[in-house]
């Protein structure tokens, strides 16, 4: 009715409530909004932990987000890289990319730390190397159209894109679910698979 999207009214929440620079604090309100006032498909704190673990495990040094919507995903990334990583987003709706990139900057995070790529991931990624400068992906974070899982995963191999015992974490696989990139991943002889048991959103 106001004519303002649900992640623009999330945004203004965020302006109003979150600490600028301070990407904790931006999280934590925007989990705020999403258990007080409007559900948006974010990760989520509980989710967002198992993500926190494997950048403290994994320590990457480039990452790859595909899937950026709001930005939240975006912030919990890249508040656990290392000095002198870097994250690359992908996101293919415009308006979410345009409230992404305000919640980006507001959480702290510059275009050196975090650069964030409008455009459908099946044309994005075979150009993420001569036109980013992305030569290899230490981890992945998918977590947009669940049917585009498997493509996304090929073209990334097929491009040579995945750095040796690169991880690729992936969201949502049995709900609402992306049984051909399970069964591919668990199959093909490339990957040790892992399933991390959670609930939905909020």
């Amino acid at each position: 009715l106001t004519g303002i999207s649900r992640e623009q009214r999330a945004f203004q929440y965020l302006l109003a409530h979150a600490i600028p620079g301070d990407p904790h604090h931006v999280l934590q309100t925007f989990d705020q909004w999403c258990y007080h006032c409007e559900h948006l498909s974010c990760v989520g704190p509980a989710k967002g932990r198992i993500v926190e673990r494997l950048l403290l495990e994994r320590a990457p040094l480039r990452v790859l987000e595909l899937g950026t919507y709001c930005g939240y995903g975006t912030v919990l990334l890249a508040q656990g890289l290392l000095p002198g990583a870097r994250l690359y987003t992908v996101e293919g709706d415009p308006q979410h990319a345009a409230v992404a990139e305000k919640v980006i900057r507001l959480a702290g995070f510059d275009e050196q730390t975090v650069e964030l790529i409008v455009g459908p991931s099946e044309e994005v990624i075979p150009q993420l190397r001569e036109k980013h400068g992305l030569t290899k992906a230490d981890l992945v974070f998918m977590d947009h159209w669940k049917r585009c899982y498997l493509r996304d995963l090929q073209l990334l191999e097929s491009h040579q894109l995945l750095a040796e015992g690169a991880t690729i974490l992936a969201d949502n696989v049995l709900f609402p679910g992306a049984p051909h990139f399970l069964q591919y991943a668990k199959t093909c002889g490339k990957y040790h698979c892992k399933v991390h048991r959670a609930s939905l959103e909020y």
